[in-house]
């Protein structure tokens, strides 16, 4: 069975800015390159915050995130690598013949000399608020991400949470929201700097520390109508009597809870939400690389532009891992062959316009 299986050079697991990156950088290293998604969209974390403004990526202006994952596929279909989404990779088996086969949890399997994990933090779910019977407001007013700003638009809105997303959602939601109220169970936000300083000196109404304690329902019970927030102590237990504050919508942002599955039974060097590379971005197992979150090493720079450069990292080196007397990095592109070509196509099509 296995011999019917194509063989691939590189298989990317995971497609999010690391995982995107590599698929277009592999392209300019000549490697038959597939890359496997669990989820049935390409993306990664991005996903979470559509309309979340991205500032730190050289060379891009303000961009939201829902336009940047846009561009990012565009970029990693360029030299035409196979995509799989909806398959979430469990099992590794090293081959007789030094290749590896890969199978999905659904049975799916996949034959590759070399393997990126460009996981993230694994397989992302919203931290849920720990509140009986806050399940049944999630079809109406209780949300765990900002779709859409406008749909808040004139609302009094209930943030839970203090970190960067809470505070961007705080900030671009003051000026259209009727009113912006952020508890958070701690005097520190974990939001960056500025943003939390733009926080605190607009109309947002800062509650710390404080916690979200009770969601009142409506008539019908189908949507709060008010909530009841409580002062905490350093251990987070309720100091004083709770207030009650009447809101139109809330939104929890608790964070994050990943689940890298059956990889962490591979044998690899793991910490608890990534895994231990070299300066090259290999693990402890042969032909095994890592890019973005999911690496973790010394000079780690935690910004999507420092996943674009893991990607390349891991590249090269699984690239160097299949044939050693390869070049260690591939030409750039203003003097890149691959990409003569499609500089001719993009001249023609300038010129059509």
């Amino acid at each position: 069975m296995t011999q019917a299986l194509e063989l691939y050079d590189m298989t990317i697991i995971g497609g999010g800015p690391a995982g995107l990156y590599a698929a277009f950088y592999s392209g300019m290293r000549d490697l038959k390159t597939k890359l496997i998604e669990a989820k049935e969209e390409l993306g990664g974390r991005l996903l979470i915050y559509p309309e979340k403004m991205i500032w730190d990526v050289g060379g891009v202006t303000p961009i939201r995130c829902e336009h940047l994952i846009r561009q990012m596929i565009q970029q990693a279909h360029t030299f035409d690598p196979t995509f799989v989404l909806g398959q979430q990779i469990s099992g590794l088996e090293r081959l007789e013949d030094g290749t590896m086969l890969l199978t999905a949890v659904t049975g799916e399997q996949h034959r590759t000399r070399t393997v990126v994990l460009a996981l993230g933090h694994g397989v992302l779910k919203m931290a849920k608020l720990d509140i009986e019977g806050a399940e049944r407001y999630e079809v109406t007013n209780l949300h765990y991400t900002v779709q859409e700003l406008e749909s808040f638009h004139g609302k009094r809105v209930l943030i839970s949470g203090g970190g960067d997303s809470a505070v961007d959602w705080a900030n671009a939601l003051e000026p259209i929201a009727a009113s912006v109220t952020v508890v958070h169970r701690r005097e520190r936000f974990g939001g960056h700097e500025k943003n939390v300083k733009r926080m605190k000196e607009s109309s947002v109404d800062v509650r710390t520390p404080y916690v979200l304690d009770r969601l009142h329902g409506n008539v019908s019970g189908d949507a709060i109508e008010a909530v009841s927030i409580a002062r905490v102590n350093a251990e987070g237990l309720i100091m004083e009597e709770t207030e009650q504050l009447v809101i139109d919508a809330v939104i929890v942002n608790h964070g994050l809870r990943g689940d890298f599955g059956s990889i962490v039974d591979w044998g690899m060097d793991m910490g608890q939400w990534d895994i231990n590379v070299n300066e090259k971005l290999a693990t402890n197992l042969p032909g095994i690389f890592v890019a973005g979150d999911t690496a973790n090493y010394p000079s780690k720079v935690n910004l999507i532009a420092g996943a674009f450069t893991d990607a390349v990292l891991a590249v090269n080196s699984a690239k160097l891992y299949l044939e050693p007397a390869a070049a260690k990095v591939a030409y750039v592109s203003s003097h890149n062959a691959k990409f003569k070509e499609k500089n001719k196509a993009l001249g023609m099509a300038e010129e059509d316009a």
